[in-house]
């Protein structure tokens, strides 16, 4: 087996590509494929460091000899930037990788299932994340969860989507300390049309200990008349379109 063919074996069964050996040793991606074609030769410096990535050693990639290298090896690339761990997944899914960790500064990890400092795909996990389902410090999705989270159903500390659940929470429907939405539960609660809570604002307002409604507004526990009075003013007051979150609110009067 001569050099080349077993660098680019060694490539393959590490999981990187070209690119990213290339950008690793800090040489241009068309050196890596001249490495592999045997058209030219790594400098020695080069050919070190590829020992180290590899666990390998020069008598393997210099000699004609059996020794075969570890099938797998721990890879922790490093760079002038700093420490970053990196590894990707050679099955895809489209023009995505199927799963991609890449953790390091200013790096990103890109797959359908993406974990890195920052992370995007179908399923992302990271400080900063976007994606699908998103999970992390900040996080956009469809479905967000996250210290700060935005998405079609947020929860987080801050967040904000059509339905949100956090510490504060806006949202159409939101539930929360503080809830601010259309419709809204918790123990301050906000709502366009309705609001439950220790404190409650809205067209209609049920609160505990206070409750300001320009429809309807009661501290006291709700009767079974009260309940009806509520769904026929929610009625004639919620937009058609709106109807599922005000049965949705409706649930939580019992």
């Amino acid at each position: 087996m001569t050099l080349g063919e077993k660098l680019a074996r060694l490539r393959r069964e590490n999981n990187f590509t070209q690119e990213q050996l290339a950008e690793l040793l800090g040489v241009s991606r068309q050196a890596v494929s001249k490495w592999e074609s045997d058209a030219a030769y790594p400098e020695m410096e080069k050919l070190i460091r590829l020992g180290k990535l590899y666990h390998c050693s020069m008598d393997y990639l210099l000699l004609d000899k059996p020794e075969e290298p570890p099938r797998e090896a721990v890879v922790q690339k490093i760079d002038l930037s700093g420490l970053y761990y990196e590894r990707v997944s050679e099955r895809r899914i489209g023009n995505l990788p199927l799963w991609h960790i890449n953790i390091g500064y200013g790096r990103v990890a890109t797959g359908v299932f993406a974990l890195g400092l920052s992370a995007r795909g179908i399923v992302a996990v990271g400080l900063a994340s976007l994606g699908v389902v998103s999970v992390g410090i900040a996080s956009v999705g469809l479905l967000a969860l996250g210290c700060l989270a935005v998405g079609l159903l947020a929860a987080g500390a801050i967040c904000t989507g059509v339905i949100a659940a956090g510490a504060i929470a806006v949202g159409i429907f939101s539930l929360g300390a503080m809830a601010i939405g259309d419709f809204s539960v918790g123990a301050l609660a906000i709502g366009r049309y309705a609001a439950l809570g220790d404190a409650a604002r809205g067209a209609v307002a049920v609160g505990h200990t206070e409750a300001e409604g320009t429809l309807f507004q009661t501290v006291t526990a709700l009767t079974a008349a009260d309940i009806q009075t509520l769904r026929r003013l929610l009625a004639d007051a919620v937009p058609w379109y709106l109807r599922f979150f005000e049965k949705l609110f409706l649930l939580f009067l019992g």
